[in-house]
């Protein structure tokens, strides 16, 4: 991971260590990977439940119980805050706001302009928005390795979820549902930077994610309140909630969050395109769903741009101190 001065490539080639090992990698990409692969049965799992439970709820809902015991069960998230320096500690805030953002913004888009165009300009936006951000605040600069891979991420991810509709008529686009949508992407790309940068100054990952997701979940209780909550009073309901929390929030942040730290945020996100890979296959493997040939293109060139993520080139960026 970079820190505040360390490029995102090497000055000189001459400054190359040897190749990396299987536990570099397995310490970084494969984490990751393994938390997107959660992240893509969000969509199944929301299928089950219960007819007439709000999307919006379902997912705040997943995030209240899944980011307390993340907290809970982090182990240092409760001292974090006392041991960060007044900046960071408005990090941890902003990081905060940014969690709880997400399934504000992504679930009402979802609503409005359709699972498919929300989840490409969320997703495909993310790792834009952690690119250029982390350029601009000079944490890193973009390779040019990283630039090709997520441009032919974010190809691959529209190809995929967007190839049903490719064959039929067109809808007219909800410019407020394309904005909230980036505004998810935004949130993602704010929080995946905060995470990064706290976990890169010494923090532990775990007490990073769990205090960012704590406080999350706390945010989003009010929201909560407000709505009609009688779904996840019944088994499926409750088995639901249990799911995304326990799996999608709990477990596959500590992993997001472990990766984090032989991963530029960059990388990070761009690596998590594989979600509507996951989602794609199982929809068509458990809901039976169909998808054309572009979605299935889309989901090759999905697949190879993740392997150049997934594999740094010649081993030289891996076997820096803070490799990308």
């Amino acid at each position: 991971m970079p820190n505040r001065t360390t490029p995102l490539t090497p000055a000189r080639p001459s400054d190359a260590g040897p190749r990396p090992s299987r536990t570099a990698l397995l310490g970084g990409p494969a984490p990751i990977l393994l938390a997107a692969v959660l992240w893509g049965t969000t969509g199944t799992a929301a299928s089950l439940a219960p007819a007439g439970a709000p999307a919006a709820a379902i997912g705040s809902a997943g995030l209240a119980l899944g980011g307390i015991l993340l907290f809970l069960l982090s182990r240092g998230a409760r001292a974090l805050p006392a041991a960060c320096t007044r900046g960071e500690r408005w990090l941890l805030v902003l990081g905060a706001l940014a969690v709880a953002g997400y399934p504000v913004t992504f679930y009402p888009a979802v609503a409005r302009t359709g699972v498919a165009v929300a989840t490409v300009i969320a997703l495909g936006s993310a790792p834009v928005f952690t690119g250029l951000l982390a350029w601009l605040t000079g944490r890193s600069r973009p390779t040019a390795r990283w630039t090709a891979a997520t441009a032919a991420a974010v190809l691959g991810c529209a190809l995929l979820v967007l190839g049903p509709g490719l064959t039929g008529a067109g809808t007219p686009m909800d410019l407020t549902g394309v904005a909230l949508a980036a505004c998810g992407g935004l949130s993602y790309a704010v929080y995946s930077l905060i995470g990064g940068a706290l976990i890169t100054r010494g923090h532990s990952s775990d007490a990073v994610m769990g205090v960012l997701f704590g406080a999350a979940g706390l945010l989003v209780l009010p929201f909560l309140a407000s709505v009609d909550l009688r779904w996840i009073t019944t088994v499926r309901g409750a088995a639901v909630a249990g799911y995304l929390a326990l799996f999608t929030v709990c477990l596959a942040y500590r992993l997001f969050g472990h990766g984090l730290r032989r991963t530029s945020a960059s990388a990070a996100t761009s690596l998590t395109l594989a979600e509507p890979a996951v989602a794609a296959v199982l929809g068509v493997t458990v809901l039976d769903e169909r998808l054309p040939a572009a979605s299935w293109a889309g989901l090759a060139v999905l697949a190879l741009s993740l392997t150049l993520l997934a594999f740094p080139a010649g081993g030289r960026a891996a076997a820096r101190k803070n490799p990308q």
